[in-house]
């Protein structure tokens, strides 16, 4: 019988353990960690208290298209008003495709960035939220910072807290990508943005978690979180990460921090770079001192904020002198490392604002009027004059499809430069303009882009040019197009 009853018991231990695992099926959901600490465990009053906190916000009204919202995640009865500002400037009938939701680690230390996939929703008293599986997925494919670490999620409150508030005034909330980020090396943070890159379309709503000054006294925070905020309506990552250090050197009392999530907004700010259309938009502010149970000698900050399309985005040009000067920049970057030369092959000094802007380009050599290699980035990551000089070395000696250049072919060689437009998701092809437009398509780890100038040098047809891109680009079937993701771009191209 003891042996028997021993049996019983690890049985029932293990029915338990996999009931809190899985809901229906092999599906397991997240359970609430916070529900009932940091807002209400019941249905009725969380739904209650949100209505309430969507009311008062009556000073926000939607914009037409929300590409992010930065919102705090302290426990409602203090930052809950403010968050509610930020969902509510999202209008209520979007149709986006997945959220990303970005937050700071509280609970687990790890140098990268935590995507949980392993879960096919997170549940809240309102219900269950769907996780995008494959787009998590998709991102640790994509770049080895991205990990799962399973204690990064468990307890974390910063991605929970706001589930409640989408779920209350979204029409339709769509799967969700729950990451957590670890680390404040800035070059991991860049390597995030650029795995992320491709999703920062207004196909996607990022939410980016993160309350501002840590336990500073309620006038101290007011001056404190009052430069950070500005930092970041400025849309400058240099600004925020200066503002942060500015306040950390004026060595407030009690402040051990100007903004927790941090990393997440500046994964943010490297998103919008080089973006001209899109503006930030700060919607509120309070710390914990003004709500009813706050103390005043200890303060949190608490801001909202929204990223927003231009009305009208102001158009990029380049001018005849820049146009040249890039195009000497493209032929000196080759020259000088056929001769093994270290110095720079330009003075970054004389570079005029356009220059400077992060635009996507890339670079095209022909030879005797045929391809001598292609190089280029559709998102800018540095400064365009730097991209430039960096993708014509690429064309030249990086090509898998030809030999790098040599010296004596210089003379024979013309350079073209393709500097682009930001990505624009479109629903149909009737959106995209042969020879206007060029194409990316997107399918899981396929991926694959024609510059619009392809369409003139090859007379293909719209169909054709789809096709060819997915076949000879994206490595998928000739109509693999049809059900992939496609993005339209448009270029500004010269030459020699």
């Amino acid at each position: 019988m003891h042996t028997k009853g021993k049996f019983v018991l690890i049985l029932l231990i293990m029915i338990h353990s996999i009931g809190n695992a899985c809901s229906s099926g092999e599906k397991r959901v997240r359970m609430p960690a916070v529900a009932g600490a940091f807002y209400p465990a019941k249905a009725d009053t969380l739904r209650k208290m949100i209505a309430s906190f969507m009311s008062d916000a009556s000073s926000v009204e939607p914009d037409k298209e929300v590409q992010a919202v930065i919102v705090p995640h302290a426990g409602y009865v203090y930052s809950g008003a403010i968050a509610s500002k930020a969902i509510k400037a999202i209008p209520a009938d979007a149709a986006y495709k997945r959220i990303f939701l970005l937050g700071p680690s509280h609970r687990a230390a790890f140098d990268g960035a935590s995507v949980n996939g392993a879960f096919g929703s997170y549940a809240t008293p309102l219900g269950e939220v769907q996780v995008d599986k494959e787009a998590c997925d998709a991102l640790l494919r994509a770049d080895t910072v991205f990990t799962y670490v399973p204690e990064a999620h468990a307890r974390e409150h910063c991605l929970e807290v706001q589930l409640p508030l989408l779920q209350v005034h979204l029409r339709d909330v769509p799967p969700i990508v729950p990451i957590i980020i670890g680390t404040q090396d800035l070059a991991k943070l860049r390597r995030i943005a650029q795995a992320l890159q491709p999703y920062f379309t207004s196909d996607n709503l990022f939410v980016i978690s993160s309350d501002f000054s840590h336990y500073p006294s309620y006038e101290d925070a007011n001056r404190v979180d009052k430069a950070t905020g500005e930092a970041i309506e400025s849309g400058s990552l240099r600004k925020f990460l200066d503002a942060l250090e500015m306040n950390a050197r004026e060595g407030v009392p009690q402040l051990l921090t100007g903004a927790c999530g941090q990393s997440p907004i500046a994964v943010l700010l490297l998103l919008m770079e080089g973006r001209k259309d899109l503006q930030v938009r700060h919607l509120a502010y309070c710390n914990s001192g003004d709500a009813v149970y706050g103390d005043k000698d200890r303060v949190v900050g608490y801001h909202a904020f929204s990223i927003v399309k231009k009305a009208e985005a102001d158009a990029f040009s380049l001018t005849g002198e820049e146009r040249a000067q890039l195009l000497q920049i493209a032929r000196k970057s080759i020259d000088y490392a056929l001769a093994r030369r270290t110095d720079l092959p330009y003075d970054s000094t004389k570079m005029s604002p356009a220059l400077q802007q992060h635009c996507g380009a890339f670079v095209t050599l022909h030879k005797g009027g045929k391809l001598r290699g292609c190089i280029g980035n559709l998102v800018g990551y540095k400064p365009l004059y730097q991209t430039v000089s960096s993708m014509a070395r690429a064309a030249a000696f990086e090509d898998p499809r030809f030999y790098p250049v040599e010296e004596s072919e210089m003379k024979d060689i013309d350079i073209e430069i393709s500097v682009l437009s930001p990505l624009r998701k479109i629903q149909s092809i009737d959106e995209f303009q042969l020879g206007r437009h060029g194409i990316y398509i997107i399918k899981g780890e396929h991926r694959g882009t024609f510059l619009p100038q392809v369409a003139g040098e090859t007379g293909w047809t719209k169909e054709e040019f789809l096709g060819h891109c997915a076949r000879d680009k994206a490595g998928l079937a000739w109509n693999g197009w049809r059900d992939a993701e496609l993005y339209v771009y448009e270029a500004i191209v010269f030459g020699e």
